[in-house]
């Protein structure tokens, strides 16, 4: 009798639990910028990883600046140029990018205000950067399949010019507040030290607790992480929200369950609750790291978007998620919270390729990464 009456009370509070609409309340919540729209373009890497900057700029210096994100575009573009020719074409030419790849733009060029370089042609309302890549591959193509390289020594001029004409020629020098500055002056002024940024991740195919190139296509850069055991990946992105410390995220959007209409984004046990779970609390999946890798190595979990966490909330039943800003605008009818997704930690903890985040955010152990 007293197993059936908990098998009663289980099977209640499963019932009880479906039934329930979600009902969130802020833990950590951390300035942040507006939401943005990328456009039609695959520059998510730079739209996330500048509003992780602009909440950098604030945290260090109390500042709101809305700094530019096609201006690392443009100059990330002439990088995997350079990076494609030398590598003779075998590798991928494509709109993509990581989070570390803002940072070595910082370091490398600077920053600009994104009054000063908007990257929206004149005649444009949004942007757009289907254009960008075939024109521009077809030059480097050329270029590398051409016996004689020295016969078409000008491939850089050529698609400096297409860039030029797509998103715009790069100021070398601009006024913002009454000051004069440089793209790498400004980028001082503002007091960002590129080498305070490190990226972590969790796969079991290399050891934990050492650094190691992640092999998936828009890594370009060959941008190092450090591997660490999956409860430690997740415990160490919780703590630096709890210190105030937001982070870039990249992440695989391709699930049903996540949703930018319903800013949400769930793991649920059966299969068969997925599109309830994006209205109602459904019981998620218990993620192992065996699992995680699975998923990784089949190919289920790629790296195709990436944003910005600035927060946790929880659900009326103590559930954490990240609060997570997204760059597909936020006063569209097609996109729920404001351009926000919750994000459950299973979610996260399956789904996560990477976070990029100050040192200081970190344990005392990993401050010397």
């Amino acid at each position: 009798m007293k197993h059936f009456l908990i098998l009663i009370a289980i099977v209640a509070s499963i019932i009880s639990l479906n039934a329930q609409e979600y009902k969130f309340t802020p833990v950590v919540d951390i300035e942040a910028s507006s939401v943005k729209s990328q456009g039609n373009t695959g520059t998510c890497w730079s739209f996330s990883t500048s509003s992780f900057i602009e909440s950098e700029i604030y945290r260090i210096t109390k500042k709101n600046i809305d700094i530019s994100e096609m201006y690392t575009v443009r100059n990330i573009y002439e990088d995997k140029a350079w990076n494609y020719v030398m590598r003779q074409g075998k590798i991928q030419f494509s709109q993509g990018g990581l989070a570390h790849d803002v940072i070595n733009s910082i370091r490398d060029n600077g920053l600009v205000p994104e009054i000063t370089f908007s990257g929206i042609k004149l005649d444009d309302k949004t942007y757009n950067h289907t254009k960008i890549v075939p024109a521009v591959k077809t030059i480097l193509d050329s270029y590398i399949k051409n016996d004689k390289h020295s016969d078409n020594p000008n491939w850089k001029a050529a698609i400096s010019k297409i860039l030029d004409t797509e998103i715009g020629k790069i100021p070398t020098e601009f006024t913002y507040e009454n000051e004069k500055y440089t793209p790498k002056q400004f980028a001082k002024m503002l007091q960002l030290n590129t080498d305070n940024y490190v990226t972590l991740t969790s796969f079991t195919h290399v050891p934990y607790n050492k650094s190691f190139v992640l092999n998936i296509p828009d890594n370009f850069s060959n941008g190092s992480m450090y591997n660490l055991p999956l409860n430690d990946f997740v415990k160490l992105t919780t703590d630096a929200l709890i210190n105030g410390y937001t982070i870039a995220l990249d992440v695989d959007v391709s699930e049903k369950t996540f949703s930018a209409k319903y800013g949400k984004a769930i793991i649920p046990f059966n299969e068969s609750d997925q599109e309830k779970s994006l209205k109602e609390l459904v019981l998620e999946k218990e993620i192992t790291p065996e699992y995680r890798q699975q998923e990784f190595e089949n190919y289920n979990t790629t790296d195709d978007h990436l944003m910005h966490i600035v927060g946790i909330i929880q659900d009326q039943n103590g559930n954490k998620y990240f609060k997570v800003k997204n760059s597909w605008g936020g006063n569209s009818k097609r996109v729920g919270n404001g351009g926000y997704i919750y994000m459950s930690m299973p979610y996260f903890k399956l789904k996560a390729i990477s976070v990029l985040m100050h040192k200081n955010g970190l344990s005392k152990k990993l401050k010397n990464l």
